[in-house]
């Protein structure tokens, strides 16, 4: 592989002009696409093989257009202290509301208007009631006057000193990020200058990670309605896309630049640079397309479809870093050098190779090596102590509840729980698939439930083969009690009656999660396992790095739990109302960092084995590998850091969170786990970390990571000049440098 790469890196060098000029016609054709195609929706929901799924499959069928994908909304008025909102001047005022959305604009989109004086939506004490509003189409499909028309139809009501708020998926809007990814992107251009002391070789990463996330976000928005991607997928997908880009071009970058230090011609300096590293960034890159489509042992489509886009832009990103780096690398020049080779703004002037100081990379693995267990028990424990309240997660998914108290959403849902009860946001459709008998006896047994607040007589269908029979729990929808009273009713019923509704979706999605949880771990720390033992030949390399991923993760949902869910510095990170964690977020990361977490000890462990098969002891392999990768890591990890942590500004709660687990796991995994966990442990172990038995070494396959074969095939063929083929004094120059 490391000679294929070779060749294509040296190739887009040569043909640089069209290799640019491809690149960019695609992201112009996504571009184009993405313009042309329609609003994207919020997505389509569903889990199959679950209760709820069942249900809802029973209302498309028995209930025609009774389960349409159709946004809501629910507009809750309140009369004034002492008053009550059937009082004639307020009922006017809300009659007022339902006939403006009847009949003013936007009323194209609206499918009804449920009058609520006419269907009993009034308080039992008078002071509430609610205009429930359905739409033919979804919410991310309103136009703009519908949209307008909904919130601004209880002005008058307002005026008249009456209390108005909306709630519903009808005001559902795309994700805004805010100006934190802007402040990421731009810590991440500080770090690539003081990386590399060029600006040149600082803007190169930046720039063909934008190209490639531009290419995959905008191919993802072309294709949103077509494959029913939702509204986050392109978020998510910008989120690794740009992380990822930067750090592989960073590293082919980086090696390009040892090699022009070792006195090599440009064309070659690039097919070598691709050569090695590029084949760690395909390996890298491989292991994140694998825990990313491995998201589908979930069975969730949504869930699916956000980790197969994610997953394409990264391939787009490890298709630019070995085929649009190099051309660009050839439009630079040697602009890309170290600035102390050139110019006195960085580097004091100091010419590349000045002085023989160990560099930061080289002090600390000595240090970790002179008190190996104390930096071993530090770390562990301190990871071990920050993963504890992941013990208490509580999953879930988020409501109008979840959101902050100075949305009207979040208003709106309180008013309900004060006029109706907390279970009135949270109702439970029981569907009976039966005949009348079978519904009446259905209603009469949940009657007799200890969690039940109200019940609603059956409504059968026009064949009256099937009824809807609505739940009100007592509890809140996401309370302990409520997950009780919808076992308990399932528990009690044959096959022919089902539980579904958003509550019930919640509780379905949430064991599915849990369900899958483990046997994706499974398979993603199985598959880091095997793959880790091909490229390092050993046993418990790949062992230690798969137990310090997983506590890296489990160190990282404590601090999510510790942040979303209890309240902890939430503050600080904009959280305005904690709640359960999206069910989702504990397998997500597992893929994601795990993904993430191999990049980096692939690209920190690979220098230390080349150094101890090259013959040096244990300890001097590991302070070589610091000395050599450490700085370009460090960098990579507070690259990935500052992009992930430019989400956190977002205005989805999901973004939100996601953004902040992946960067406190990329902190955790980056600068504990590989910068002190690891080199200790490999301290420790000593000659045994590299032992591997010999019948296995002869099965496995020889993925050659480090480009030891095409050190032979350029010696073979009389490409190398002279010099160390590894790079080694280059290396040892641009690092002191």
């Amino acid at each position: 592989m490391a000679t294929f790469l070779y060749r294509l890196g040296r190739g887009a060098f040569r043909r640089r002009g069209l290799v640019a000029l491809i690149w960019v016609a695609l992201l112009f054709a996504a571009g184009f696409g993405a313009a042309s195609a329609g609003a994207p929706t919020s997505g389509s929901f569903s889990m199959p093989g679950t209760e709820a799924q069942k249900a809802f499959d029973v209302l498309d069928e028995k209930f025609p257009g009774m389960s349409a994908d159709g946004a809501s909304a629910r507009i809750v008025v309140k009369a004034p202290q002492g008053a009550k909102i059937t009082d004639a001047a307020n009922k006017a005022q809300v009659e007022k509301i339902v006939s403006g959305l009847q009949q003013g604009p936007g009323k194209a989109q609206v499918a009804t208007v449920a009058d609520p004086f006419q269907v009993q939506a009034v308080s039992q004490d008078g002071s509430t009631a609610y205009v429930s509003v359905k739409y033919t189409v979804s919410g991310m499909e309103l136009k703009d006057d519908t949209r307008e028309a909904l919130t601004g139809s209880g002005d008058a009501a307002k005026a008249a000193g009456l209390t108005v708020e909306i709630g519903g998926d009808a005001l559902m809007t795309a994700p805004e990020t805010g100006s934190g990814e802007v402040i990421g992107i731009a810590i991440a251009a500080i770090v690539l200058v003081v990386t590399f002391g060029s600006l040149v070789a600082a803007g190169l990463p930046l720039l063909t990670a934008l190209i490639g996330v531009g290419i995959g976000v905008s191919t993802i928005t072309a294709l949103a309605n077509v494959l029913d991607l939702g509204t986050t997928t392109s978020t998510l997908a910008m989120m690794i896309g740009l992380a990822v880009g930067i750090d592989y071009a960073l590293f082919i970058v980086s090696r390009y630049r040892v090699e022009l230090a070792e006195g090599r011609e440009r064309d070659e300096a690039a097919g070598r640079a691709v050569g090695t590293a590029g084949s760690a960034v395909v390996f890298a890159g491989l292991t994140v397309v694998i825990a990313l489509v491995g998201l589908a042992v979930a069975n969730i489509p949504m869930l699916t479809k956000m980790g197969l886009a994610a997953a394409g832009t990264v391939v787009i990103a490890v298709l630019v870093a070995l085929t649009l780096v190099p051309a660009i690398l050839g439009f630079a020049g040697k602009k890309v050098l170290p600035a102390g080779t050139k110019s006195k703004l960085f580097g004091k002037g100091r010419p590349a190779g000045a002085g023989s100081r160990a560099n930061a990379g080289t002090r600390w693995a000595r240090f970790v090596l002179r008190r190996p267990v104390i930096v071993l028990l530090v770390g562990v424990i301190g990871l071990g102590a920050i993963a504890v309240p992941a013990g208490k997660l509580e999953m879930g998914l988020p409501d109008d509840g979840a959101q902050p108290v100075s949305t009207t959403q979040r208003r709106a849902y309180d008013l309900l729980s004060e006029g109706f009860g907390p279970g009135f946001n949270g109702p439970l459709l029981v569907v009976v698939d039966g005949d009348k008998k079978l519904a009446d006896e259905t209603e009469a047994r949940i009657k007799g439930l200890d969690g039940v607040a109200v019940v609603v007589p059956p409504t059968p269908n026009q064949a009256g083969d099937a009824a809807v029979i609505t739940v009100i729990p007592k509890d809140r929808p996401s309370s302990v009690q409520t997950e009780a009273l919808v076992h308990e009713i399932r528990e009690g019923s044959g096959d022919d009656v089902l539980v579904t509704g958003a509550t019930a979706m919640n509780i379905d999605f949430s064991q599915k999660m849990d369900d899958a949880l483990l046997p994706y771990l499974a398979l993603v720390v199985g598959l880091a396992f095997l793959l880790l033992m091909v490229v390092f030949r050993s046993i418990l390399v790949p062992l230690k790095a798969a137990l310090g991923f997983l506590l890296s993760v489990v160190a990282a949902l404590g601090a999510v739990v510790a942040v979303f869910q209890w309240g902890w510095l939430g503050s600080v990170f904009g959280v305005e109302q904690t709640g359960p964690i999206m069910s989702m977020m504990p397998i997500f990361m597992v893929g994601v960092v795990f993904g993430l977490a191999m990049d980096y000890e692939v690209f920190l462990v690979t220098r230390m084995r080349e150094a101890y098969v090259h013959g040096e002891r244990p300890g001097q392999a590991v302070v070589t590998g610091f000395q050599y990768s450490a700085r370009v890591v460090v960098a990579a990890a507070v690259i990935m850091i500052a992009v992930f942590a430019g989400f956190i500004g977002a205005s989805e709660q999901m973004v939100k969170m996601i953004g902040f687990g992946l960067a406190v796991a990329v902190f955790f995994d980056a600068f504990i786990v590989r910068m002190a966990v690891v080199p200790a442990v490999l301290a420790l172990l000593g000659h045994k970390a590299w032992w591997l038995p010999r019948w296995l070494d002869r099965l496995l396959p020889n993925v050659d990571v480090e480009g030891e074969s095409l050190r032979k095939h350029l010696e073979a063929t009389g490409s190398a000049d002279g010099r160390d083929a590894g790079g080694r004094d280059g290396d040892r120059e641009l690092v002191n440098a």
